[in-house]
């Protein structure tokens, strides 16, 4: 996870088998006593006919697409009256605009950075989809593709050509699923498709636009369903631009209060990295009835109020397995030795809770509950980036706006993905990640009748 290498550290040094997500674990929280995880999954049964289209409508429904056709008009309007005439614009339709989404979304399984591809002839070409719509309707539609046309007055959010549909979105993955006890604050993997950054030259990666965002996610430990989104833009060098956030462990704290704006009251246990990890952040946290666990890094976290005689290490190391607590009330600092010193902060698991991580060649390593809990939950979450990061669109625009937009829709058609998984419509078709995004594309296309590569 690109936020947090001191997680990547520990998660290389205690690879192995552990209880994991799957595995039932029964959680302490202060004053609530034993609590056992609900399934989580989704608030509705779809039927075993349900499509593609159909789970990713839970987020993406007609009215949100029906108003990017809106908007979309409008804006090419608007543009016309300024520059010129368009002879070659007619206004959008709403099938034309889903087949849109379906060409753009198509390159999250060809991996192809142009969508023009389709229509070339070439390796990534693809005669079918493109029969649908000609190449020049899609540039005229790619020209003025808009999900806000214009500002209002009051609009100072950088992100306002984007806001309504995130907000939409954040709606849909609300109402649509019911997450696990356990879940992750962290940056899903988005940067460039290693085998374009493998391939290209250095005067094509120096072509390539600094990202001008960062992208947050609080994520379902037990599916991998991201729960809530959250986007912080780079507006310039101020102390809220990106490289400040990079850098300042309470820019990082923010970030985690919005994600976790809703979350209040409901006994959440919160996974973190070193960023946010943070006493006063998660004193904050357990006043609103949300727990944590955080791994700490006395470089990248906020250590305010912490012992310093727990933050550094001993001359001689000790036996491996071996650890030292301190705690304060209900909250927990932990320093556990495995080829290393690793430091974690806590209120959600009794530091008297013993677990055991088991490693294939040296056998069972003996630890707080916590830092089993914390090996497992965050090495699902690896696992789940490794996995669905690579079917993120490919299409990069040059606008921060739509690049958002992309990285959004691409998040919802995951996170369709997993709901299908869930449902009974898997057990009548078993469709494959990739599968699932090839049949998405054609029934958006309005292909309905063909079955997606085997």
């Amino acid at each position: 996870m690109p936020d947090c290498s001191p997680c990547v550290l520990f998660l290389q040094c205690i690879l192995g088998h552990f209880a994991g997500p799957g595995a039932e674990l029964v959680n302490s929280v202060p004053g609530q006593g034993l609590w056992r995880d609900p399934l989580p999954g989704p608030t509705r049964k779809m039927p075993p006919s349900a499509s593609a289209v159909d789970f990713f409508q839970l987020f993406v429904p007609d009215n949100v697409l029906k108003n990017m056709v809106v908007q979309t008009n409008l804006y090419a309007k608007k543009f016309q009256e300024r520059f010129g005439s368009d002879g070659a614009w007619v206004d959008v339709t709403l099938p034309e605009m889903k087949a849109f989404l379906g060409y753009v979304i198509s390159t999250s399984t060809s991996h192809c950075e142009s969508v023009l591809s389709i229509w070339s002839g070439g390796f990534y070409s693809n005669r079918s989809l493109a029969l649908v719509m000609s190449q020049a309707r899609f540039e005229k539609i790619l020209k003025y593709f808009h999900v806000v046309a214009f500002r209002s007055s009051q609009t100072t959010h950088g992100l306002y050509k984007v806001q309504p549909f995130l907000d939409s979105l954040q709606s849909g993955f609300d109402s649509a699923f019911r997450p696990s006890q356990t879940q992750v604050l962290h940056e899903p993997l988005i940067d460039e498709d290693p085998v374009f950054i493998a391939t290209c030259t250095e005067r094509e990666l120096r072509k390539r636009k600094k990202r001008k965002f960062s992208l947050w996610v609080r994520q379902c430990s037990s599916t991998g369903f991201i729960i809530q989104i959250y986007v912080h833009l780079k507006e310039g060098g101020g102390p809220d631009g990106l490289d400040a956030l990079k850098n300042k462990p309470q820019l990082h704290s923010m970030v985690a209060r919005s994600l976790c704006r809703n979350a209040a009251g409901k006994n959440y246990i919160i996974f973190t990295g070193p960023s946010i990890t943070s006493l006063t952040l998660f004193e904050e946290f357990e006043k609103q009835g949300i727990y944590c666990c955080g791994l700490l890094s006395s470089r990248k976290s906020d250590c305010t109020g912490l012992p310093p005689s727990m933050l550094s290490s001993p001359a001689t190391p000790p036996a491996r397995g071996q650890h030292s607590i301190r705690m304060k009330g209900s909250m927990s600092l932990i320093c556990w030795y495995n080829k290393g010193h690793f430091r974690f902060l806590t209120n959600a698991y009794s530091p008297m809770q013993q677990g055991a991580i088991i490693k294939r060649r040296s056998g069972e390593i003996p630890c707080p509950l916590a830092v089993e809990a914390f090996a497992a939950h965050l090495s699902y979450i690896c696992k789940y980036d490794d996995k669905y990061s690579k079917y993120f669109i490919s299409h990069k625009p040059n606008k921060t706006w739509q690049q958002v937009f992309w990285f959004a829709v691409s998040i919802a058609v995951n996170n369709a993905y997993i709901l299908y998984k869930m449902s009974d419509a898997y057990h009548v078709k078993r469709y494959s990640r990739a599968q699932f995004g090839e049949r998405l594309v054609q029934e958006l296309l309005g292909l309905e009748d063909t079955s997606p590569s085997l």
